[in-house]
């Protein structure tokens, strides 16, 4: 079985606004890094119609990118995206898969079927998710902002405090600092 990881940038005030981060080649490379080591990706329906937006036509040559940028979208590119969403049944893009049916047993089926782990990448859906107890690891990569506005991380909140264990925590040269917890049970 492998593990779901959600991975997302946060600021230090725990916006979420994938603008707010900075965005540099060692960013990048960390988060390909990530997506390179997991089986899956797996986003809600939010989440992947940005991506769907921008990373495809970055992967075909379409859009000018810089190099980690581009390796980044080729990785995704091949890479199995699942995508929980009650209100769009079409995701054409590639290797893209719909789950739609009960949100606990399918992401334990996609944990139980993909042994390299999944990594999930949507605040509102880890939320649901560690709702159900079903976040294994925590891999933020914490930037030095304070946005001063949301969306942030569990803005909708959970039912209890969550208790992690620090596996490692690696600073970048931008002043970021690449944070990996695990659940602690």
């Amino acid at each position: 079985m492998g593990l779901l990881t959600f991975s997302i940038n946060v600021t230090l005030d725990g916006c979420v606004d994938h603008q707010e981060g900075v965005a540099d080649d060692e960013t990048h490379a960390f988060f390909t890094h990530l997506m390179g080591e997991s089986g899956a990706m797996l986003w809600g329906r939010v989440t992947y119609e940005m991506m769907e937006s921008y990373w495809p036509a970055v992967a075909r040559g379409d859009e000018e990118a810089p190099s980690a940028l581009r390796e980044w979208a080729i990785k995704l590119e091949a890479k199995p995206k699942y995508v929980v969403s009650s209100t769009r049944k079409a995701f054409p893009w590639t290797n893209s898969h719909h789950i739609a049916g009960d949100l606990r047993t399918d992401v334990q089926r996609l944990k139980d079927a993909t042994p390299a782990g999944v990594l999930l990448g949507s605040g509102k859906l880890a939320t649901e998710l560690d709702r159900l107890d079903l976040i294994d690891e925590y891999k933020l990569l914490v930037h030095p902002r304070i946005a001063g506005h949301g969306p942030t991380l569990y803005q909708s909140g959970l039912p209890s405090t969550r208790r992690l264990e620090l596996i490692s925590a690696t600073p970048l040269r931008s002043g970021a600092v690449a944070m990996h917890y695990k659940r602690a049970r």
